[in-house]
């Protein structure tokens, strides 16, 4: 089923004209994501002796678009990436991440194609329905009754209680991109895709991550997810090509990671000197591999598709 899916997949980007790259799992620079932990290993240097550490990537994301400011037109990567602590029945230490980006597509263009690439794999019985899209603020108000973008922490807090999160007591200092989360994951994640495909757009700004924002009132992130049954299957954005601002957002991570007791992540300088050098405009999205196997062949756990998951490494 693995390899049938595989086959399928370049044979769609294939008829796109998009080119197969491959990229290095060992990078000197970490993800800064205040949710996403690296696998860090060391070397010894063959000029210095010194012990230098690699860390395994989370995503194909920085290089890829190093390769994009080289000029490499749209480009396709079926990557086996690495997140420390991700371990339950739709994660594992060790995935298989396919991840796209399209030259002068934003997002809006980008969702067509993971839709159809979606429904060209996946079962009739999950594809029969329209395609929803509903807005981050929409599904907050259709699932959780609270429109984030007026409530306050407080608001957000009582939400989660009303909708019998346990929390611990330590719970009152959670920021409120925090309780977001916790309401996204607990409440509204579930109740998604359901009926078909569910893509979900116009994230808060503070939740941009690698996005562009689009300025306005509030202003919104150039971002989206894809679900289906309830699994959180893409994620989505149109690119930031900023390199100052990337840098900043970097700085920032990484501001929050030591508020939080977290090791600093370091940054990939290559990258941002991509950035600077010139990164044309364009749209990319991630997609679990793996977890569109479990919806292919009817899984209910990620080890069910995996030859080897980590207990058995």
């Amino acid at each position: 089923a693995r390899a049938g899916l595989l086959r399928r997949l370049r044979d769609f980007f294939a008829a796109r004209d998009i080119l197969e790259v491959e990229t290095p799992v060992l990078s000197r620079a970490a993800s800064s994501e205040l949710h996403l932990e690296s696998f860090v290993t060391r070397y010894r240097g063959s000029q210095t002796g010194a012990d230098n550490c690699l860390y395994l990537h989370t995503s194909p994301e920085y290089p890829m678009k190093r390769l994009l400011a080289a000029g490499s037109g749209a480009i396709f990567q079926i990557a086996k990436v690495f997140r420390d602590g991700e371990s339950g029945s739709r994660h594992n230490p060790e995935f298989t991440l396919l991840e796209w980006y399209r030259i002068d597509f934003d997002h809006w263009r980008l969702m067509d194609e993971v839709d159809a690439l979606v429904r060209n794999v996946l079962p009739d019985c999950l594809v029969q329905r329209p395609t929803q899209r509903l807005s981050y603020r929409e599904a907050f108000l259709h699932y959780a009754g609270i429109d984030v973008h007026s409530a306050t922490v407080e608001a957000l807090a009582d939400c989660a209680n009303t909708q019998g999160i346990a929390v611990s007591q330590t719970a009152a200092g959670f920021a409120r991109n925090t309780w977001l989360d916790m309401l996204m994951t607990h409440v509204v994640e579930p109740c998604l895709g359901q009926d078909g495909l569910t893509f979900i757009y116009d994230y808060p700004a503070d939740q941009a991550s690698l996005a562009r924002i689009r300025p306005g009132e509030p202003s919104l992130a150039e971002r989206f997810e894809l679900y289906v049954q309830g699994v959180e299957l893409a994620n989505g954005f149109c690119e930031l090509t900023d390199p100052v601002e990337q840098h900043q957002r970097f700085e920032q991570d990484n501001a929050a990671r030591c508020t939080r007791g977290l090791p600093t992540a370091p940054l990939d300088e290559h990258f941002l000197a991509a950035l600077a050098h010139g990164l044309p405009a364009c749209a990319g999205v991630a997609l679990g591999v793996d977890r569109l196997l479990m919806l292919v062949s009817g899984a209910r756990s990620i080890q069910e598709v995996l030859a080897f998951p980590v207990d058995r490494a």
